[in-house]
């Protein structure tokens, strides 16, 4: 497919259903009465991270002067289930007591926006602003928050963490219960927004909204990061691709050797996949009804590849066949109800475990025989591959600025630089 370039005029909509349908860069320009996106699509998308960089201040280093009031600044707002996004100037409150409010410097679309934009299953909140892969600078500080400064750089945090509830003090869980996910589209804090449109609330996502040159978050949401760390490559940290690298060496705490099988190759899915090669999985699979998944897939460590359509038996019988009786492990990445069966099928009898990451568009609920538990299969859920946000994600960055010195020392060249996490 050729490349093509997309011009979206003064009317400032941005369809999010092309936004997944090709993979590029898009720039929100900001000045005078209009605001223009441009984005330049590429091909196919792979990855279902979709970059979005804010250009009209190039300069990630330092802040903006403080003044605690209302700003007013663009923001790319949903007005309805499936509509069009568009591009509106919104107020955005200063912080309150323990929050903070960001410059955002770059987020990325993940795929759970649009499933939560267009799905009929969940609460249908809008207006709303979406977005919650994202990095930043603190621009303003609120009563109480000391662990942050006027400059720093942060990653968002989609699920909190506060230290000291029953999970966060565990040592078991990131589900922390103050700061957890937050599905209201308010503040933890209080319960108000921190958007308007004249007067008018606007509701927040994943208590983030990054799809806004300006945001204001729960300092418990946001972590400090090296100021060395490239805000236009890190922020893909803060969801998609931490939470496929935690799946495969948190929740399933993949073993060398292993047979493992990934269902649905997008972000999650490759990073599931790279995971899985770092542990030295002897075997991995990817199963995706895409098939340019593959050559993708390659370069992430999968070994074979199963497009379900092309096959005259069930996938999961086909599974079973290559890898003498199932899978050691399975990830679910797509967010498909019945895929979960079709992925605990695919285990080996006894030790056999699958995670499950995605998020349904419909159906939540689970159907399975009651045989495969019983045969030693295990189902495990995964969020955010069970990294503590606060406490552990800093270590991933820290990971990647290695391998990137590791990377320049040796001049290494053609890598594309999207794909941040082919060189954790």
């Amino acid at each position: 497919m050729g490349d093509t370039r997309t011009t979206l005029q003064s009317s400032g909509y941005v369809p999010v259903s092309a936004l997944i349908a090709r993979f590029g860069y898009l720039g929100v320009k900001c000045g005078g009465d209009t605001a223009k996106c441009t984005a330049n699509f590429t091909g196919k998308c792979y990855l279902v991270e979709y970059l979005c960089q804010f250009e009209n201040d190039a300069n990630h280093e330092g802040s903006d002067p403080v003044v605690m009031s209302t700003i007013t600044c663009k923001a790319a707002v949903a007005w309805g289930r499936g509509e069009a996004l568009v591009i509106e100037d919104v107020e955005v409150d200063p912080p309150q007591p323990m929050e903070i409010r960001l410059r955002v410097v770059c987020t990325s679309l993940c795929r759970s926006d649009v499933t939560q934009w267009e799905s009929e299953a969940f609460a249908p909140l809008f207006p709303r602003i979406f977005g919650h892969e994202a990095s930043g600078i603190v621009e303003s500080i609120g009563e109480g928050v000391t662990e942050f400064k006027e400059g720093d750089h942060v990653l968002t945090l989609f699920t909190g963490e506060c230290m000291t509830c029953r999970h966060c003090s565990s040592g078991k869980s990131n589900m922390c219960q103050v700061l957890g996910l937050e599905r209201r589209g308010v503040m933890h804090s209080d319960g108000k927004t921190r958007f308007s449109i004249k007067g008018k609330p606007i509701y927040h996502y994943c208590a983030v909204s990054s799809f806004s040159e300006y945001t204001v978050v729960h300092s418990g949401c946001a972590v400090k990061i090296s100021p060395t760390a490239p805000l236009e490559k890190i922020c893909l940290l803060s969801c998609g691709v931490a939470a496929g690298l935690g799946a495969a060496w948190k929740v399933a705490n993949i073993t060398e050797g292993s047979n493992v099988v990934v269902f649905g190759l997008g972000t999650v899915g490759l990073s599931v996949a790279q995971g899985a090669r770092r542990r030295g999985a002897s075997r991995i699979i990817g199963v995706d009804t895409n098939p340019d998944k593959y050559e993708i897939g390659k370069a992430f460590g999968v070994t074979q590849f199963i497009n379900p359509a092309d096959c005259k038996e069930p996938v999961q019988q086909v599974i079973k066949q290559i890898t003498d009786g199932g899978a050691d492990f399975s990830f679910e990445c797509i967010g498909d109800t019945e895929m979960i069966t079709t992925a605990l099928q695919s285990c080996c009898d006894g030790w056999g475990l699958t995670v499950t990451l995605g998020v349904p568009k419909v159906n939540p609920e689970i159907k399975a025989h009651y045989g495969l538990l019983l045969s030693g299969k295990t189902l495990r859920g995964s969020l955010f591959g069970g990294w503590k946000p606060k406490s552990e994600l800093p270590s991933l960055v820290d990971m990647y600025l290695r391998k990137d010195e590791e990377k320049n020392r040796k001049n290494l060249k053609g890598l594309n630089w999207v794909f941040l996490f082919k060189i954790l």
